[in-house]
């Protein structure tokens, strides 16, 4: 039995596509007895986590490789260079190249103490997203990356520093791959990115998000779902607007990237829209499509907040209709500049990011108990689980046919799913 190297996944979706991509380049390459961890750098907290996880790795695997890679990795790779536990450190762009595990694989006379370190200016980079994968995700659901990088600065993130300037996959590309996923039997594809809706402004002719998926949707007739994951609504095209309206294979659930309800708190989070601007958009979208869902990430307590401020951002969650909520209780970032403003203390943080949550679990048990006596076409992740058009989870009675859409009428609420 070949002895495949493990892998330990930090954060977001696109660090676990980035490491399926890593999965096949270092069994091309033969790399053996290592342990990968990808780690993320969203907040202090998380390089914390990081780091704890090193260790216990090397506690339960003392002659293992580690190598250390993501994006805690690229930002601050000296922190892992005085590890003892850590053996190499690979940045964002040296983990998708085939050469960087060619190297790992031939051991420490090919690599050398002094490439340990092997973490280059990850904004001098310009090529499209790196190593695309056919399908990765569920048996009924591909996640298909088509960005990668942002070009924007809000004050409380570090993750252009870890991901680069904004790089498009062309729109040829991305098509060609959803085909043979199709072809492979999926039934969903998930377009995903560090910035969505910045996808187009580097290739000819600077094209939308919006002008990608109408070009899936009409040259993958077959496809039966299409999503998009995380955007900025602000940046929304007409031509994505124009999907929500009239491509029912698009489906009705959008993710914003909203941060915080109160104008004073988005300029200082250095965001692009105002708390109107947010409001219109989820208005304007539910008169096109009245089954839109929306998702927010909504930080609490971020530098500077009121209790004024805060309560700004908790009427956003009814004034824009938001269901799923994910709130991010703020913790500074070393080298952001929202690190150096006067902070909120920590216990006004967590009862906030409580008191948000608690609106979103409202908002939950109100979107479940619209949905009883209603038809989904649900896709089945299991045989006992399924997903809406909304993006809601349904569960069985009885065994349905994995990976399969179904058609049925939902019977009632179990918790925060719902029971057909």
């Amino acid at each position: 039995m070949v002895d495949v190297p493990k892998f330990t996944t930090l954060g977001c979706r696109l660090n676990a596509y980035e490491t399926h991509a890593m999965e096949e380049l270092s069994q091309q390459a033969g790399l053996s007895n290592a342990h990968v961890v990808n780690t993320c750098a969203v907040t202090a907290e998380a390089v914390r986590k990081a780091r704890q996880e090193i260790r216990r790795i090397r506690r339960e695997n003392p002659d293992a490789k580690i190598i250390v890679t993501g994006c805690a990795a690229q930002t601050e790779p000296e922190t892992f260079a005085a590890m003892a536990e850590v053996d190499h450190i690979i940045g964002n762009t040296e983990k998708m190249q085939a050469e960087t595990w060619q190297g790992l694989a031939k051991g420490p006379n090919f690599i050398g103490e002094t490439e340990r370190v092997q973490v280059d200016d990850i904004m001098s980079v310009t090529e499209t997203a790196g190593h695309l994968i056919d399908g990765f995700g569920t048996r009924s659901r591909a996640y298909v990356q088509v960005q990668n990088g942002c070009d924007h600065r809000c004050t409380f993130c570090i993750i252009p520093f870890g991901r680069g300037n904004s790089r498009s996959v062309p729109a040829g590309v991305v098509v060609d791959q959803i085909k043979r996923l199709v072809d492979r039997g999926f039934n969903e594809v998930v377009l995903t990115g560090v910035d969505l809706t910045s996808w187009g402004a580097d290739l000819p002719a600077t094209p939308k998000l919006g002008d990608l998926v109408l070009r899936i949707l009409k040259l993958v007739p077959d496809l039966p779902r299409l999503r998009i994951s995380s955007i900025d609504s602000i940046e929304v095209d007409e031509a994505l607007m124009q999907a929500i309206a009239t491509e029912p294979r698009l489906m009705p659930h959008l993710h914003l990237s909203l941060q915080h309800g109160d104008d004073l708190i988005l300029k200082r989070m250095k965001r692009r829209h105002l708390r109107d601007d947010a409001i219109r958009f989820t208005e304007e979208a539910l008169k096109l499509r009245p089954e839109m869902t929306f998702g927010a990430d909504i930080i609490a307590g971020f530098p500077t907040e009121t209790d004024a401020h805060f309560e700004n951002s908790l009427k956003l969650v009814d004034d824009c209709q938001l269901t799923w909520l994910h709130v991010f209780p703020y913790s500074p970032r070393q080298g952001t500049p929202a690190a150096r403003m006067p902070q909120v203390k920590g216990g006004a943080i967590k009862e906030r990011a409580a008191r948000l949550r608690d609106a979103g679990e409202r908002r939950v048990a109100l979107h479940l108990a619209a949905q009883v006596g209603r038809e989904h076409s649900i896709l089945l992740e299991n045989p006992r689980m399924g997903r809406t058009e909304q993006f809601t989870e349904v569960v069985f009675d009885t065994d349905q046919p994995e990976s399969q859409i179904v058609r049925t009428v939902i019977l009632g609420v179990d918790g925060a799913q719902l029971r057909a």
